[in-house]
């Protein structure tokens, strides 16, 4: 079974995302939480899921879409490193993958 990590970078994310959305709604930002967390360990029954991060090409490097937000990983033998919450409409900077 697969194990889940994740980066100080994700995890940052994560809470800037939701310190942002907490101004308008405290609710909606902890089910945006929720959610992300959800969808994150879905990985550990299937790690493979979600699509290759377009712009990179890498068959190791996995995202899943969450409302506006792209959630990317790295796959790594029996581990998945969340590496950044993004949101979709932003570039993706290859310098938060690591």
């Amino acid at each position: 079974m697969a194990q889940i990590r994740w980066t100080p970078q994700a995890a940052d994310d994560l809470e800037s995302i939701a310190n942002f959305i907490a101004k308008d709604s405290p609710h909606y930002a902890r089910l945006f939480v929720i959610d992300v967390v959800n969808a994150v360990d879905r990985l550990l029954e299937f790690p493979d899921s979600g699509r290759m991060v377009p712009e990179l090409k890498d068959k190791n490097l996995r995202e899943m879409i969450l409302g506006h937000y792209r959630i990317v990983c790295r796959i790594e033998n029996e581990t998945v490193h969340v590496l950044t919450v993004h949101h979709g409409a932003r570039l993706l900077d290859p310098s938060r993958l690591k």
